[in-house]
């Protein structure tokens, strides 16, 4: 039998509507992948438009006067032209830098004041007498443990002096090099004009200073440090222990449903409600643990539980509810039959869980924990209310110890009007990016680790 018109017609036209559909679901296959990739795009370009501007500023000429030039230095010791100071002998930087500080102390009386009450905090134990505890000590007094490198930066930081007068981004420091220098040898006559990175090995291990030039992130880093590791130690035991609890030993209830509610909610609240809340407990509360009294800790008490622990612990909460989904997560990965595997070779819960649950659940869980350990380390707010520091000299000597930490270094140094400070403080933001990737890439590798050994 032979189709009929009306059959024919019928079938073109489903043929025709199915084929307009098919294009109409590719137009829109299409515009998802555009759209998506469009997503991509803007965020690659965001991400190196954030990278591109702090390079920018961590990078470029600066124009420098020096106080006394280091040429006439070294000739007024004796020593021919073209000298470096790094070939006096640390005896004659000693008298150099004592005899310069005599004769211009009237003049700098303020600046060197604050120069001998930050050495006293750094130096190599050693007895003071009567004569350098009484008046206006001299700089022997403060130098007899110092290599002749560390007497050469004093000599440069507080007798040459040099002052920057003027800085210029790494773009204009590249492509406009000729405008630079006719405007420096202009406006800055008595300047020399140097390529600087502001990021060195010198900013990392240097402490804070009111001169940009000499400021450094060391204490910040050290006070990071701290926080983290007090942070990771709180929270990581009791993060995975309750993830443990929850996933294999609580009932489904309806008060295990409200606490597991609960805890999916705290991973949302703002951080500065965690600050409020690490200010009544630690600060307050626990001053007499937190501030180190209970051990009799002298003068480190006097931070009031303004201190590494109580900050450790406050981010340590504020991190808990992140590690423990994560651990959740991981452990509800890890396929049932393994559970009743052990079980059935008469293993107890307890030994299911710590021999075949864990080492395969690990890779996620440590991922995880390290994840949430990053964004503990770029945390501000919470800090801020608990007591941290915007400026400090001394190195943390124990969580017990005032501190500050690298976000707060830099929000202090970007507040600051001086175009130096916005240079350090985009190299501290390096310093601290590369700490964050450090983290980032120890989770991959850990993950990558776990995963292979579990397969």
């Amino acid at each position: 039998m032979t189709p009929s018109g009306t059959e024919a017609n019928g079938g073109a036209s489903n043929l025709l509507r199915t084929s307009s559909q098919m294009r109409r679901r590719q137009r829109r296959g299409l515009i998802a992948k555009f759209s998506l990739l469009a997503a991509l795009m803007v965020a690659v370009a965001a991400l190196v438009t954030l990278i591109v501007t702090i390079l920018n500023s961590s990078f470029g000429l600066v124009a420098v006067e020096n106080a006394q030039s280091p040429g006439d230095l070294v000739t007024s010791r004796g020593y021919p032209e073209g000298t470096a100071l790094g070939d006096l002998s640390k005896e004659d930087l000693v008298a150099l830098l004592e005899a310069e500080i005599s004769t211009n102390l009237g003049r700098r009386f303020e600046r060197e004041q604050r120069f001998f009450d930050s050495r006293l905090v750094f130096e190599d134990p050693y007895v003071l007498n009567d004569l350098c505890m009484s008046g206006e000590p001299p700089p022997a007094c403060y130098l007899p443990a110092r290599s002749p490198s560390d007497v050469e930066a004093l000599v440069v930081e507080r007798v040459v002096s040099p002052t920057i007068v003027g800085t210029w981004s790494f773009f204009s420091s590249v492509f406009d090099r000729d405008e630079v220098e006719v405007f420096a040898a202009e406006k800055y006559p008595a300047a020399e004009l140097e390529f600087r990175s502001w990021l060195s090995w010198d900013f990392v291990t240097s402490p804070q200073s009111p001169e940009p030039a000499f400021a450094g992130i060391r204490t910040a880093l050290f006070g990071s440090l701290w926080v983290v590791l007090i942070t990771l130690v709180f929270s990581f035991p009791v993060g995975v222990g309750a993830a443990i609890y929850l996933e294999e030993y609580a009932r489904e209830n309806r008060l295990n449903a409200i606490l597991q509610t609960n805890i999916n909610n705290l991973a949302g609240v703002p951080s500065i409600i965690y600050g409020m809340l690490g200010l009544a407990i630690f600060v307050r509360t626990l001053e007499v643990i937190t501030s180190g009294s209970f051990l009799g800790t002298g003068g480190e008490a006097t931070a009031n539980g303004r201190t590494i622990i109580s900050a450790g612990l406050t981010l340590g909460l504020l991190i808990l509810p992140i590690i423990i989904i994560n651990a959740q997560e991981a452990i509800r990965a890890v396929p049932g039959s393994l559970r009743q595997a052990g079980m059935a070779l008469g293993s107890t819960r307890w030994q299911t869980v710590r021999s075949h649950v864990l080492p395969n659940a690990l890779s996620g869980i440590l991922t995880g924990t390290i994840l949430a350990v990053a964004r503990a380390l770029g945390e501000t707010a919470p800090l801020v209310v608990v007591g941290a520091s915007t400026f400090i000299t001394t190195d943390p000597a124990g969580p017990f110890s005032k501190f500050t930490v690298l976000p707060i270094q830099i929000y202090q140094w970007t507040s600051r009007p001086q175009d130096e400070f916005r240079n350090i403080a985009a190299a501290a933001i390096l310093a601290l990016l590369v700490l964050l990737l450090t983290l980032n890439t120890a989770a991959v590798i850990l993950r990558n680790k776990y995963s292979r050994r579990t397969a």
